[in-house]
């Protein structure tokens, strides 16, 4: 029984070691991803792999902690188990790291990369300043939190360590359940929506305007700041002569005058270079370009995805008269629509319009039912735990819970999986974060600690509030409940937390399923989430200043090479068909103006009234109830609607009988009914 054990051990030793390896390689390659990481420093690459694979590791010492837990001196079935020492060393190493990563080195590490001084010292001192506010705010309630334990309590190092630990559970616990709840509900209704081709095109030529238009201010934006750099350089006098090397810098990291668009007006920007050039000036003026430019490659790398996305899109439609499908040669090609070469043209049309779509309606499915069963979990957990979905399908009841085996921990893995990566969707859903972004190869340093210290904060209490769905006896077995769990069950703050406040989970879902933040700012004028298919849903014909119609003659003049974004300059693609217009009268504002005239595709389907009667509609949208907003569209659609066919080339003709070719116009029906008066007199 001993060398039975032990071979066991060994060979679950063996798999933790590999799964681990495994995980770091994972990491690295979602690191060289996002990041250039020959370029980036050591002191930001470091830091932001441990913030990923710790929480990554924590997925996989919940299962073995369970199995090592529940096993019966080796009586019980084949699993995955440690020792307990060594699971509790873990559990130390993994939570203490991720702790001093979120609240300390993260938050100091990124401001420090955007503070936008040269030096080392005067970084150091903007990040202090940086995260002083937010450190005094945490030491206060600490403080406070503190204060309490001590007059219940008693003073001793436990209760200083409880409240530690309580305070940053609830406080990640609090994110983890609204980040959650949206990603629940995010996750099935991506796929369903994805699922319908021709829906998806729809709904990228609605964002389409809203991107382009972000694109060209984060463009002006940046061509404003480089203006001042250009000012900063032509001045060889006063204080500007002791920045002369750190002007030259910003200088060389500019971007051409010959090469800018060209939308930035000669004369803007003039105004804003101080008469006093300072080091503090000349900080903040690093700070906002490395942000511009960070800005710019993201909507531009979003707005050459949402192109080739489209242009794969319309391929996959237009497909359909002749069962054959051949997407366009880019070098780049679209990441949500993977390619296969090996296939005919036949097949491939099968696969994109068949298959997948099927397939994605499969896995919505499948994702709903995992949601539903989780939300399901949460709110019975604490009331009937055996009802709940995701411990039926962990614990085996019989007269006591069974031992986990190794189909079981698989299952847990993935049910702590899928509640992760809903919480990491839901920080895409609820956009609350600023500016901040994730770029394929060019990430700011900043957003990326950001990103990372935020999958830190989340992971742990995801990964108790997953151990709650479990009965109490089984929960409180496990290493990880005699690490963490009994120290927030011991503070105040703590008690009936992780039990109650899950139930709170409602709230995020509901919002999220009912579109509870576009009514609010419908209503209100403002909202907490971007806009996104809102338009769609507010104006489906299309018509007026940023509608998919204008979206989709954004997209179809940057496939023609004529748009004034230069995807085909970027890409080094050439257009896909030739036309007359010329590109140098297709700049476009940033603000929502309609395509004039000179400047629309001549396969645009409405006319010049079309679009000035949607322009005055959306003028007039928040002054109307919905009975004149009805009638308006009506009107709107039979004074733009097109002749049909049989009324077009000659004239209607209408029949011999029905028409006057008698003498003096009684021909026809006239004469059938006495004709017309002759001359002026009366027929009796």
């Amino acid at each position: 029984m001993m060398i039975s054990i032990a071979s066991i051990s060994v060979g679950s030793s063996v798999f933790f070691t590999l799964a681990l390896v495994i995980i770091s390689i994972l990491v690295l390659l979602l690191l060289r991803r996002f990041l250039t990481l020959r370029a980036t420093p050591a002191y930001l690459s470091t830091p932001v792999f441990l913030a990923l694979a710790l929480p990554a590791s924590v997925v996989l010492l919940v299962p073995i902690d369970l199995a090592s837990s529940s096993r019966d001196d080796g009586s019980g079935p084949k699993a995955i188990w440690l020792p307990d020492r060594l699971i509790l060393v873990s559990w130390r190493i993994a939570y203490w790291l991720i702790f001093v990563l979120t609240w300390a080195i993260l938050p100091l590490l990124g401001e420090y990369i955007d503070s936008g001084y040269r030096d080392a010292k005067g970084r150091i001192q903007y990040s202090i300043r940086s995260n002083a506010r937010y450190q005094m705010i945490v030491l206060g309630c600490a403080t406070v939190g503190f204060i309490y334990i001590c007059i219940q309590n008693g003073f001793d190092f436990t209760s200083i360590k409880a409240l530690v630990m309580a305070l940053a559970y609830v406080w990640g616990l609090v994110l983890a359940i609204y980040l959650m709840g949206h990603g629940l509900v995010s996750i099935p209704r991506t796929l369903f929506r994805n699922s319908n081709v021709s829906g998806r095109l729809r709904r990228l030529q609605a964002h389409a305007p809203l991107l382009h238009d972000r694109l060209m201010d984060a463009i002006n934006d940046l061509e404003s700041l480089e203006s001042q750099v250009a000012q900063l350089q032509n001045r060889k006098t006063g204080s500007a002569r002791n920045f002369q090397d750190w002007i030259e810098e910003l200088a060389e990291t500019s971007t051409p005058p010959e090469l800018r668009s060209g939308l930035l007006e000669p004369s803007a920007g003039s105004s804003t270079v101080p008469a006093v050039i300072t080091e503090r000036y000349l900080a903040d003026l690093t700070r906002r370009l490395q942000r511009a430019r960070h800005q710019k490659a993201r909507f531009v790398d979003e707005w050459d995805r949402l192109i080739l996305t489209a242009a794969d899109l319309q391929a996959i439609i237009n497909s359909s008269a002749s069962k054959k499908l051949e997407f366009g040669q880019y070098p780049q090609r679209s990441s949500c629509l993977p390619q296969v070469k090996l296939l005919t043209p036949y097949l491939r049309y099968h696969l994109y319009v068949n298959f997948y779509p099927s397939f994605r309606l499969f896995l919505g499915a499948v994702f709903a039912a995992a949601s539903i069963c989780v939300v399901w979990s949460e709110l019975i957990k604490s009331l009937a735990p055996r009802l709940s979905v995701v411990t039926l399908s962990i614990i085996s009841y019989h007269q006591d819970p069974a031992p986990i085996g190794f189909g079981k921990q698989v299952i847990a893995s993935m049910w702590l999986l899928y509640m992760c990566s809903a919480a990491l969707v839901g920080v895409n859903d609820a956009k609350v974060w600023g500016n901040r972004a994730l770029v394929r190869r060019n990430t700011y340093g900043e957003s990326a600690c950001w990103y990372a210290g935020l999958v830190a904060r989340l992971t742990v209490p995801i990964a108790y509030n997953f151990l709650t769905f479990l009965p109490k006896d089984v929960q409180q077995r496990t290493t990880f409940y005699r690490f963490l769990g009994q120290w927030i069950v011991l503070t105040p703050l703590g008690k009936g937390v992780d039990y109650f406040f899950p139930v709170f989970i409602l709230l995020p879902v509901c919002a999220a399923l009912f579109n509870l933040y576009g009514r609010v700012r419908n209503i209100c004028g403002f909202g907490l989430l971007e806009e996104e298919d809102d338009d769609l849903e507010n104006n489906p014909s299309g018509y007026g200043i940023g509608g998919w119609r204008e979206g989709r003659e954004l997209i179809d003049r940057e496939l023609n090479s004529l748009g004034s974004l230069g995807l085909s300059a970027r890409t080094g693609r050439p257009p896909r068909e030739s036309t007359n217009m010329d590109s140098n009268t297709q700049a476009f504002s940033s603000s929502r103006t309609p395509l004039n005239n000179a400047t629309r595709p001549s396969g645009a389907p409405r006319g010049a009234v079309a679009i000035s009667s949607a322009v005055e509609e959306d003028e007039n949208q928040d002054e109307e109830n919905f009975f004149q907003s009805f009638a308006h569209r009506v009107r709107n659609t039979i004074e733009t609607a097109s002749r049909p066919q049989w009324l077009q080339g000659d004239s209607f003709q209408l029949p011999r009988w029905m028409s006057n070719d008698g003498p003096d116009g009684n021909g026809g029906l006239a004469r059938w009914f006495g004709g017309r008066p002759a001359n002026g007199g009366v027929r009796i």
